[in-house]
């Protein structure tokens, strides 16, 4: 599954949420909106945190949504490697396979950079 098809199930799976379990989604989204609202780090470097928790938490959900967010945000693909890498060196081995996801996600959402 490509990661453009990933982001497309995170959507979908949240519109139902939203219809299905409104009370539970919309806490869920206003604790994230109002967690992320913090002034202190900019959207670039939250999202570059998110990236490594993401490879950390082996979710590809996760990384390409993050990754998505990431580049949005202004992270470079050195920078989100980077961020990659930060996991491995907090959970090891198994983070390092999870680098494979990652690079495809780059590699699908910032060809050529």
């Amino acid at each position: 599954m490509s990661m453009t098809e990933k982001l497309t199930e995170i959507k979908k799976l949240t519109t139902d949420l939203l219809k299905e379990y409104p009370s539970e989604t919309n806490s869920f989204m206003n604790f994230m909106q109002k967690a992320e609202s913090g002034p202190v780090l900019d959207m670039r470097i939250k999202e570059l945190i998110n990236v490594a928790l993401a490879v950390a938490a082996q979710c590809e959900w996760c990384i390409a949504l993050h990754v998505s967010q990431a580049l949005h945000a202004g992270a470079t693909r050195d920078e989100i490697m980077s961020a990659g890498f930060m996991a491995v060196v907090m959970h090891g081995g198994p983070a390092l396979m999870y680098l494979i996801p990652l690079r495809e996600a780059l590699n699908e959402l910032a060809p050529g950079k």
